[in-house]
């Protein structure tokens, strides 16, 4: 090899070790101004939101109210998720981070998602809640599950599959905290039944027969 190869090959090597960690930590993008205020009128669409003209910019862009009152628990989960996302709170544009407030019944659960793009720290104010996620590191899916207790925090990794189930003789109440603007969710169950995806992949899938899965699909487009 020769001098010129060789250096080369250095620097090859101290740049796949430089990207590593950078890869590792990818998540939203860090802002390249104070603020970007998600401009609700632009019709520009790209990989995040337009900001709003910075003179057109009030205190009130900063400001969430929705989280105050309690969600409706009266549905099948007997839990209801509030939002505080770029969606729904225009201030939190280019910042990396939203919350939620989850509200749940008696017996209510949060049932199995992910969100594909931001981990999740839950804080639980009041009740019992069982609460937990799913590994994917090598063959084995590991289950990591405990009952946290008010005061109590459990996080839950970036993309795994988690659930939250209401484990306590009252109602209980959760916030958290997660490290995107948008962290996106996508429930397991509906994400597979609800679509039409032929049967056959999902009786081999899970292991069921047909009458099982037109159950189901019922179930969850009734």
């Amino acid at each position: 090899m020769t001098i010129r190869s060789s250096m080369w090959a250095t620097v090859a090597v101290l740049l796949v070790v430089a990207l590593v960690p950078m890869l590792a930590m990818a998540a939203d993008e860090d802002p390249l101004q104070d603020v970007c205020v998600r401009d609700t009128a632009a019709a520009l669409t790209i990989n995040g939101f337009a900001c709003k003209p910075f003179a057109k910019v009030s205190v009130d862009d900063f400001k969430f109210v929705g989280l105050k009152n309690p969600g409706d628990t009266n549905n099948a989960n007997k839990a209801n998720v509030t939002a505080a996302s770029v969606i729904q709170f225009p201030g939190l544009n280019t910042l990396g981070i939203s919350a939620v407030r989850i509200d749940f019944a008696k017996g209510g659960i949060n049932p199995p998602h992910t969100h594909p793009r931001a981990t999740e720290l839950l804080i639980l104010l009041k009740g019992e809640l069982y609460v937990g996620f799913v590994s994917s590191n090598g063959a084995v899916n590991t289950l990591f599950a405990t009952t946290i207790y008010p005061g109590e925090a459990f996080v839950f990794p970036r993309g795994l599959v988690h659930f939250q189930l209401n484990v306590g003789k009252a109602p209980a109440l959760a916030f958290a905290g997660l490290s995107s603007q948008n962290p996106g969710v996508q429930q397991v169950a509906p994400a597979l039944f609800m679509p039409d995806i032929k049967d056959e992949v999902l009786e081999k899938g899970f292991r069921i027969d047909t009458k099982t899965v037109d159950m189901i699909q019922k179930q969850f487009r009734m």
